[in-house]
């Protein structure tokens, strides 16, 4: 019973501890949402600021992508320095097969830009455009007599870079 009561009076001690944090953490709260505010408050005071985007290119990459880096650069040289528009137009009709996603991959990079950078899409062009190699499969072909000769599979990463076009 000893053990008992005594396990209650140290419950009891913690106890205003628990609340001594819990208060201090509620003091601490407002703090940081003032801290917000002025920020926020600030951002939108000027109006300038908000008017011009937040960077000027955006990313996207396409990585692992099963196709060799040889064949994806046929259509990659394609369109490089190209605006959207163009661009989306000579991917529509090159018949290589990873036209498709090249094109996919680009307006990814797209939606980055005008989306999360707020950069006006009719000035947008492909700046950086490139594929490299990525990860080499190496597999077995069974040849005559028992033996066997190498094969290697390759992939490639493409990255696109989109950057806005000054107006003249």
């Amino acid at each position: 019973m000893a053990e008992n009561e005594e396990k209650k009076l140290a419950a009891k001690a913690e106890a205003p501890k628990k609340e001594a944090v819990k208060a201090d953490t509620k003091k601490a709260a407002p703090k940081k949402e003032t801290a917000a505010k002025e920020v926020k408050g600030k951002k939108a005071s000027t109006k300038k600021e908000a008017d011009k985007p937040l960077r000027t290119e955006a990313h996207a990459e396409l990585i692992n992508y099963g196709v060799t880096p040889r064949k994806v650069r046929l259509v990659v040289d394609l369109v490089r320095g190209k605006g959207l528009d163009e661009a989306y137009a000579i991917l529509d009709n090159c018949e290589k097969l990873c036209a498709h996603d090249i094109k996919k991959l680009i307006q990814s990079a797209e939606a980055n830009a005008v989306n999360n950078f707020h950069m006006p899409q009719d000035t947008l062009y492909v700046s950086y455009i490139t594929a490299n190699d990525a990860a080499k499969l190496k597999r077995i072909m069974p040849r005559a007599k028992g033996s066997a000769s190498g094969l290697v599979k390759r992939w490639s990463h493409v990255y696109v870079t989109l950057k806005n076009r000054e107006a003249k």
